[in-house]
């Protein structure tokens, strides 16, 4: 094949060669009867709760694994890791409406996992919820982000500022280092090193030693995502991310979780579920199936779903008003619920 001028090891002064200890590493002395047993006690607090039809199952996992990365300039790095998870996925039935939700618990030390009776009865609220959905009429409203979801939006936004997507042009972000992208309230933040932190890491996958750095600081881009190739082709230095983000926390700049935020958006739509890949990457058009929730006078009035919520990703993320307190922990990207000023949604009416 043709030689690759922006191909080749990072510089050495920026390798790993002195891997921090992150606290990653928390085997589970799991056995198959052990798993049984707490699935089982899963399934059988969901299933005595009302509307609660049948399981889809539920799963215990246990991982525990060591990457290692190694060059022609004498480095070897290496770091271990566990996770461990159970999750439980329920059918709700009102008639002849059936609704399925699932919820998991996940961490990188079994002691800090939810007990199976928690998980049982969240996901059977969460199914019970769903029962008895409603369509909208198509109309522009605010809308917000459950924090299980908000994470996606930021991923959007990182994606954009990759280095691959910048040196390609195929980004809705092109060229915008030192542009406000979302309001000035906010930043995005990379913190790798936070000992027993789901998404931490010692280094990269050029085996660059990770750092503590902006992404977006008071709304203003500070420095695109990129490995060493994405950097060399952008003449550029890279930021250890190879492999991707790691640990990435978004500021809040509204003073509650969730039910806070609906009392404050008064009228609009909460989302808990989205489905389908409407996003173009590119243009950052946005188009997706939602399920969720309908609020008028601050207080949820009924599920939803049969709905699509439309909108661009620049004009999403600039229209942000609020982001909550309430950090989804088990995602690498830590934020919490979000408030959109304005979508627009289709609905079956």
């Amino acid at each position: 094949t043709q030689e690759d001028p922006f191909s080749g090891l990072a510089p050495k002064d920026l390798m790993a060669f002195d891997v921090p200890d992150l606290d990653l590493y928390h085997p589970w002395d799991l056995d198959a009867q052990h798993s049984i047993d707490l699935a089982k006690a899963c399934e059988e607090i969901a299933l005595e709760q009302d509307e609660i039809d049948n399981s889809e199952g539920a799963e215990v996992s246990s991982f525990q694994g060591e990457g290692l990365y190694a060059n022609s300039n004498g480095l070897i790095a290496a770091q271990s890791s566990t996770r461990h998870s159970l999750n439980c996925s329920l059918i709700a039935k009102r008639g002849d409406d059936m609704q399925t939700a699932y919820e998991y618990t996940t961490a990188l030390d079994a002691n800090d996992l939810e007990s199976p009776q928690q998980v049982g009865m969240k996901a059977a609220l969460l199914a019970q919820q769903k029962l008895g959905a409603q369509s909208l009429t198509s109309q522009k409203c605010p809308v917000i982000f459950t924090s299980r979801l908000s994470g996606g939006l930021f991923a959007q936004l990182l994606g954009a500022l990759g280095g691959s997507r910048q040196y390609k042009k195929s980004t809705f972000l092109l060229n915008s280092i030192d542009q406000i992208v979302i309001p000035e309230s906010l930043s995005l933040f990379e913190q790798p090193f936070a000992k027993k932190t789901l998404g931490a890491k010692a280094f990269d996958h050029d085996g660059v030693l990770k750092r503590e750095q902006y992404f977006v600081e008071n709304g203003r881009v500070k420095s695109y995502v990129m490995g060493q190739y994405s950097a060399n082709q952008l003449g550029l230095k890279t930021t250890a991310n190879s492999g991707g983000t790691n640990n990435v926390n978004v500021t809040a700049n509204f003073d509650g979780g969730l039910e806070a935020m609906i009392k404050a958006m008064d009228k609009g739509l909460v989302v808990t579920e989205l489905m389908g890949q409407g996003v173009n990457a590119t243009t950052g058009d946005y188009s997706r199936g939602a399920l969720g929730f309908w609020v008028e006078n601050g207080e949820i009035q009924y599920p939803v779903s049969g709905i699509t919520i439309a909108g661009n990703l620049k004009e999403m993320l600039l229209g942000i008003e609020h982001v909550g307190t309430d950090i989804d922990h088990r995602s690498n990207l830590k934020v919490g619920s979000v408030l959109i000023n304005q979508m627009t949604i289709a609905g079956g009416s």
